[in-house]
């Protein structure tokens, strides 16, 4: 079967073909960059409505409970589909066609009928031949008649020609497919953070396949994980000295009592810190007793909103922002009542405006 792989390819990579066979890349490439600009847009546009839903929220008065709930709603539908646009954006990245450089496919051109005798020499590696393979390869799949026992080979070339091979079935146990070390490495470090169903579906959202070809599931992730003795990830453990814990954006917005659209605003602000470990991969935030700290239930003396803040230093709001991000004034989110949301601090040699609180 392997052998019969081979032919194909060098077959494809006789110097009669090699043209055909470079104008097939290189289309695809020019496809591939259009399916690109198209989900650019995609996510431009959902991050304008976005951008568009978080101003009309920021400019409705706190007395007018209703028109905020509403507007909150309708910014975090907005939020929800700029990830999406993003994820897909990121799978369709995933999915670029290898292309040949000008001089690969001249050199190819030139090699022709001594690629073979390259490929089985003893000084070539074996990564090098994969890398050779994947370059013209996409796709290799074996099925085998279960009346006939014959094994139908459908070699599929990155430019998108496929060929079909009549094989004798392999052998029980003649090959085991192995998935690639870096979708096993990646599995590692998640592993350490999210169950099985989350790990799928991120590996899901970067387009990665199982050894087969095929779409990754919690059992398959499970499957992977016990082959190659990944632990599952541990409970989450809290550090003693200030009872710190990193939660996923569910956790903490459980913990803190704040909606979804309030964890992003807080993550560009700088009020929290999160990270992700992967593109795609779910926000982790740091929760500890200082965080909390800074959530009120209520407004405390001589601290202002944010507007109210831009005014009495005589800045911007971003500016405000900034130096609260920076450390250089103190900011606290207050929970209940009307004037909740950001509250800031005036040091006191800065003058107070009277106004309602952002």
């Amino acid at each position: 079967m392997e052998e019969a792989v081979l032919d194909a390819v060098f077959a494809a990579l006789e110097p009669a073909s090699l043209k055909a066979t470079a104008h097939a890349l290189a289309h695809a490439e020019a496809e591939h960059q259009q399916h690109l600009r198209a989900f650019q847009a995609a996510l431009d546009r959902a991050r304008y409505e976005a951008e568009r839903a978080r101003r009309q929220y920021d400019t409705v008065e706190p007395e007018n409970r209703l028109v905020a709930r509403s507007l909150e709603a309708e910014w975090e539908a907005r939020l929800a589909e700029v990830e999406r646009a993003e994820r897909a954006l990121e799978e369709q990245r995933t999915r670029r066609p290898v292309s040949l450089t000008e001089e690969e496919a001249a050199w190819l051109e030139r090699a022709g009928a001594d690629l073979r005798a390259v490929f089985e020499a003893g000084s070539t590696t074996i990564a090098e031949r994969k890398q050779l393979l994947r370059t013209v390869l996409s796709e290799v799949t074996v099925t085998v008649d279960s009346d006939t026992k014959e094994a139908k080979l459908q070699i599929r070339f990155d430019g998108g020609a496929c060929v079909e091979r009549t094989v004798a079935p392999p052998r029980r146990g003649w090959h085991i497919p192995q998935t690639d070390e870096d979708t096993v490495e990646l599995v590692r470090r998640l592993a350490g953070h999210y169950n099985d169903s989350e790990i799928a579906r991120i590996l899901s959202r970067q387009g990665r396949k199982t050894a087969k070809g095929l779409g990754f599931t919690r059992e398959r992730v499970n499957a992977l994980r016990q082959s190659r003795g990944i632990p599952a990830a541990p409970a989450p453990t809290r550090d003693t000295e200030d009872d710190a814990i990193i939660l996923s954006l569910t956790e903490a917005r459980r913990e803190l009592g704040v909606g979804d659209a309030t964890l992003y605003r807080w993550l560009r602000e700088g009020f929290i810190t999160g990270f992700q470990l992967t593109p795609g991969g779910p926000w982790h935030i740091r929760v500890d007793d200082q965080l909390r700290a800074r959530i009120k239930p209520e407004l405390p003396p001589g601290w202002v909103g944010l507007n109210e803040a831009a005014r009495a230093l005589g800045i911007a709001r971003q500016t405000v922002l900034d130096r609260v991000k920076r450390g250089e004034l103190q900011a606290v989110h207050v929970t209940r009542g009307r004037r909740s949301g950001l509250a800031i601090e005036i040091p006191n040699n800065q003058p107070r405006c009277g106004t309602l609180f952002d």
